[in-house]
């Protein structure tokens, strides 16, 4: 492991970090067609991993399975949930209600892995007061008294861009300390706030890319 690819606080490695959900993912699959244990080849093989990429991802954690018997799948998943903090509930909110953010607010997933949508808030008057998925849409003038009165984990944006700075900063004044940021905006914001930016065209253009680079090898 280069020492470009580790965090400047000599944390774990973002690459390793990406892999992990990855990993977590495949796992659970294997736990409910009923596999009971897997070595890191056919994780590996299943994952377009190498098995020394995965037993080193896994060794920034602790020592798991044990040499020609692999992972107990259950075990493994369990601390790999533990790892990626999944042993608690988060509270997030919701800036933006349009067909992004509905969505998102939507998504059965997060709850049932302890990610939980408390509130909705949007600008727009038409969709203020409406229901949707277990939250009444709120103003979002009312979003800087929410925070003070509910502590939040998760702030997500899903608004144009001209706004989300302002609403990043309103996030920020309140100690959320997780963003989780899908308008098309870079973000500014103090070193202590995470930030996960997810600018969904720039998936786009990568498979642009290698669509156009393969068809130029054609």
């Amino acid at each position: 492991m280069s020492s470009r690819e580790r965090r400047k606080d000599g944390g774990i490695p973002s690459g390793v970090v990406t892999r992990l959900p990855i990993y977590l993912r495949y796992l659970t699959e294997l736990r409910d067609q009923g596999v009971g244990r897997v070595s890191s080849a056919q994780l590996g093989k299943a994952l377009s991993f190498t098995a020394a990429q995965i037993r080193s991802d896994l060794s920034y954690f602790g020592s798991f399975g044990q040499q020609g018997y692999g992972y107990d799948v259950d075990e493994l998943l369990m601390h790999i949930s533990r790892i990626l903090g999944l042993n608690r509930t988060y509270a997030m909110v919701l800036v933006g209600a349009g067909n992004l953010g509905k969505a998102l607010a939507s998504y059965e997933n997060f709850r049932k892995r302890g990610f939980e949508i408390r509130a909705i808030f949007d600008v727009d008057e038409i969709l203020v007061g409406n229901y949707h998925a277990c939250c009444v849409i709120q103003p979002v003038e009312e979003l800087d008294q929410y925070l003070k009165e509910n502590p939040t984990d998760i702030g997500i944006i899903a608004t144009p861009g001209h706004v989300s700075q302002d609403i990043c900063d309103v996030l920020v004044a309140n100690n959320v300390p997780c963003i989780w940021n899908f308008s098309p905006v870079h973000l500014q914001v103090p070193d202590e706030v995470i930030v996960e930016h997810i600018h969904l065209t720039d998936s786009l253009l990568r498979l642009s890319f290698r669509l156009n680079e393969q068809r130029h090898r054609d």
